[in-house]
């Protein structure tokens, strides 16, 4: 299997161009190659499929081989494979991708014939809790609040992010009867002031990521319903920094950030993998 490896800010997906090969059972490969001492090593597995209704599609499998609806930091590179490898007019400087949260459209910034920097319009997110809910996780209550920006989001909002073990806490977030049976992606969030926050997240089927474009997006709408920020926000995470609009107008969010290849590659699939 022919691959390429591609990162947002640290949010490293091994993509692979369906345009010329086809994948089998993608949620079983997704696991295989995303082991970072057996595999290639990645957050999971994105296809570049041919679309009927954009210019392309875009299925994104996580580390344990679940199927996610969208990636923001995904899809911003699956934007800059399709224009420098050719599937769209190089005089093209917007594209769209059909995902399973609907087609998302891209506006590129071209440098030197390569795509750099990619704007996502997240579309509208809905609120799935009061602005501020709790629940009691490990005996302490933490208020959080729900965001669906194509994947579910609980937001909470801390004193101090860097102090938190998310390797022991994230899976019982993920898990909590609250957000059962579909889990849910958990960010946890220090406002440093109204147009900046920092961010670390335990993404659901993955754990905790460098980066996560959707909850970026999630994370900025709550602190702007919550009264801490304003309409416009740099999200700092791990990996770097993402813009997040929102359009009041439209009620729509938009992403604003990096993609870069690291890459290219291939690899065998053991048979042995779609036994296990």
């Amino acid at each position: 299997m022919d691959f390429t490896k591609m990162q947002g800010i640290g949010n490293d997906y091994v993509y692979v161009d369906c345009f010329k090969e086809q994948v089998k059972e993608p949620g079983a490969v997704a696991r295989f190659i995303s082991d970072r001492r057996f595999g290639i090593g990645s957050d999971g597995l994105i296809l570049i499929c041919p679309s009927r209704i954009a210019d392309c599609r875009m299925e994104m499998y996580n580390t344990d081989g679940s199927q996610g609806k969208m990636c923001g930091n995904g899809i911003r590179c699956v934007g800059k494979y399709v224009y420098d490898h050719g599937l769209v007019p190089s005089d093209r400087r917007s594209l769209t991708v059909e995902t399973l949260a609907g087609v998302k459209e891209l506006r590129l910034e071209v440098e030197e014939g390569k795509a750099v920097r990619l704007t996502v319009d997240m579309g509208k997110p809905s609120l799935t809790s009061e602005i501020s809910e709790s629940v009691t996780i490990e005996g302490k209550e933490w208020n959080f609040t729900g965001i669906d920006v194509g994947n579910p989001h609980a937001v909470y909002f801390v004193e101090d992010t860097d102090s938190l073990d998310l390797e022991k806490m994230g899976p019982h977030f993920e898990y909590h009867e609250r957000f059962m049976p579909d889990r849910v992606n958990s960010e946890f969030i220090r406002v440093i002031d109204r147009n900046h926050i920092q961010m670390r997240v335990w993404e659901r089927g993955s754990g905790e990521t460098w980066a996560c474009g959707t909850g970026a997006a999630a994370s900025a709408m709550a602190s702007i319903l919550s009264g801490y920020t304003e309409d416009e926000v740099t999200v700092s995470l791990r990996g770097g920094d993402l813009k997040i609009r929102l359009d009041r107008e439209s009620g729509h969010l938009f992403m604003t950030g990096p993609a870069a290849e690291v890459f290219h590659g291939s690899i065998d699939i053991p048979d042995k993998i779609y036994y296990d």
